[in-house]
């Protein structure tokens, strides 16, 4: 069967002065799959996670989400009303407010309702059982009535995926999804997210410095190098490259 693609980039450029962030990058993400991109400090990976989601504009080359050329838009908020949606290496959840009411606000997003009706949600039904839905997806109906500032840092990294997971995305990326989270809450947390995932169907793209993440977890590995991709494969193909294993020990 023939895979469809989700994600074309073609010849992808983006330079900040001297420094070549993102080098003549191509590749192919196919629908449904969990790809990590891995590589040393200044590889690149972020900066094409954020050429994709629209945050920064490329020099040169072009971006294809489904056949359509992205290229152009130039706000991020554009590509999330495609399906494109991103979670953060730094936390971008409204600490002060209820769990309940975090989920709340990226659902009304995605319905395009006003933050006027946000009084009278006890009687929108249909908005309070997706609440209640997603929350129990990610682990977190035990904390819907308390402020997101409270939790553990791993479920605040899950609610911050959470509020991406709640506007429906084709393609999530994920920035560090694991980063300052204990080793043991890592796995768990992986868990979670690989289910949620995997149910929707959501192609995934994920930046993560943790090998045996990345290992366990990654339909695809694509290793950058100095703003240009040095390899990928499948886990098996490139644990069994010497060199490309070099690369990631650096």
């Amino acid at each position: 069967m023939r895979l469809k693609v989700c994600l074309e980039i073609v010849d992808l450029s983006k330079y900040f002065g001297s420094i070549k962030a993102v080098d003549h990058v191509n590749l192919r993400v196919y629908e449904g799959e969990l790809i990590s991109i891995i590589g040393p400090n200044g590889a690149g990976k972020t900066t094409l996670i954020n050429l994709i989601s629209r945050w920064l504009i490329q020099d040169s080359g072009s971006i294809f989400f489904y056949g359509m050329d992205i290229s152009k838009i130039t706000k991020p908020h554009k590509a999330t009303k495609l399906g494109i949606v991103r979670s953060f290496q730094l936390l971008n959840i409204f600490e002060n407010l209820t769990v309940f009411d975090n989920i709340c606000l990226a659902l009304l997003s995605k319905y395009n309702k006003s933050f006027k009706m946000f009084s009278p949600l006890s009687r929108d039904k249909k908005l309070i059982e997706e609440v209640h839905r997603i929350a129990e997806t990610f682990g977190l109906d035990q904390y819907l009535d308390k402020p997101a500032k409270g939790m553990p840092h791993g479920s605040k990294k899950l609610l911050d995926i959470a509020m991406a997971y709640a506007l429906n995305p084709r393609l999530m990326l994920l920035d560090e999804p694991t980063s300052g989270v204990t080793t043991a809450e890592k796995l768990p947390l992986m868990d979670i997210i690989k289910r949620a995932v995997s149910e929707r169907g959501i192609t995934t793209i994920m930046v993560e410095h943790d090998m045996d993440i990345v290992f366990s977890y990654s339909n695809r590995i694509v290793i950058m190098h100095s703003g240009k991709i040095l390899a990928e494969g499948k886990p098996k193909e490139i644990l069994e490259s010497a060199e490309i294993t070099k690369v990631i020990g650096e």
